[in-house]
């Protein structure tokens, strides 16, 4: 399974596989991803999507080593994150010798209901 970056230990994620073993973040409602009073705070909610698009980033590479640098990060937020566990999933649209493109969505109850979108491309700094 893919390492998770340091960050992914402040929002306090877990890291498990679909069936297919696509990576599925949880990110758990605690006081530190609180924003107002009963929701998540947007910028957990960012980070939890950049952090399941580089997952899943490295999960296509094979490796957690892949030279990966966000170039853009654009978050769509559809709804608010009330207080439940929210899990995030990303899938790799394009993946090319220099350039990435992942889209990441994250939900609480109902994946196709998600709470939160994010589209994301990376600069590859792969050997040749």
């Amino acid at each position: 399974m893919i390492a998770l970056p340091p960050y992914a230990a402040l929002l306090g994620l877990t890291m498990t596989a679909d069936d297919r073993g696509v990576p599925v973040l949880t990110m758990p409602f605690a006081d530190s991803v609180l924003g107002r009073p009963g929701f998540l705070h947007g910028g957990a909610i960012a980070g939890l999507l950049e952090i399941a698009a580089i997952t899943a980033l490295r999960h296509a590479l094979g490796t957690d080593d892949a030279g990966v640098i966000p170039l853009t990060i654009t978050v769509d937020y559809r709804r608010g994150g009330r207080d439940a566990p929210t899990l995030a999933t990303g899938i790799v649209t394009r993946l090319g010798t220099r350039i990435a493109h992942v889209d990441a969505t994250a939900w609480q109850d109902d994946p196709a209901r998600p709470i939160a979108t994010a589209r994301t491309n990376w600069r590859l700094d792969r050997p040749s």
